[in-house]
């Protein structure tokens, strides 16, 4: 049973969204990843938005571009949190999809990561979680402590060859 679902609106979201998944996964977070559109299939979009409660889904993230109604859509539905992940697009750069995710009607709240912001919606779906699950919560801390040393590291070698020699 998926904790997490993760859902976009077309394959060309699918970097995005892996990025996300592989949060989870690194985690161990159980998730399932769909590809619905809400405009183009919308009887499917309504039966998985209805179902996933009874799924075991607790976050659904959702990635969407331009008009972005995946992720509002649901939250109109779904009743547990949903993160939404706008995309780039080519004429607006992804603020389109910015402002349709986070200009959300009251009582319909979408939490909102960066364009393109696969990573961040995953390490949100897992802090959410992570309020009633120790377990988790200790691996975000570890989680983080990497991303600390990682840093330090990066620092240490620039210390050590400067800035003319360093390369990534």
């Amino acid at each position: 049973m998926a904790t997490v679902s993760i859902v976009m609106g077309s394959d060309s979201d699918m970097p995005v969204m892996a990025k996300a998944a592989d949060v989870l996964e690194e985690l161990g977070i159980s998730f399932e990843m769909r590809i619905i559109s809400a405009h183009r299939e919308p009887d499917e979009f309504f039966e998985y938005a209805k179902t996933a409660e009874e799924r075991g889904v607790k976050v659904i993230i959702a990635g969407a571009g331009m008009a972005a109604h995946l992720p509002g859509m649901c939250a109109a539905i779904f009743p547990m949190p949903v993160i939404g992940i706008p995309m780039h697009t080519t004429s607006l750069g992804g603020r389109d999809s910015l402002y349709s995710i986070v200009q959300m009607p009251s009582g319909i709240p979408v939490a909102t990561v960066a364009i393109n912001g696969g990573q961040n919606a995953g390490l949100l779906a897992a802090k959410i979680l992570a309020t009633s699950d120790s377990s988790l919560l200790s691996k975000l801390k570890a989680y983080s402590l990497k991303m600390k040393e990682g840093v330090v590291k990066k620092d240490a070698k620039l210390n050590e060859v400067g800035y003319k020699n360093y390369e990534k």
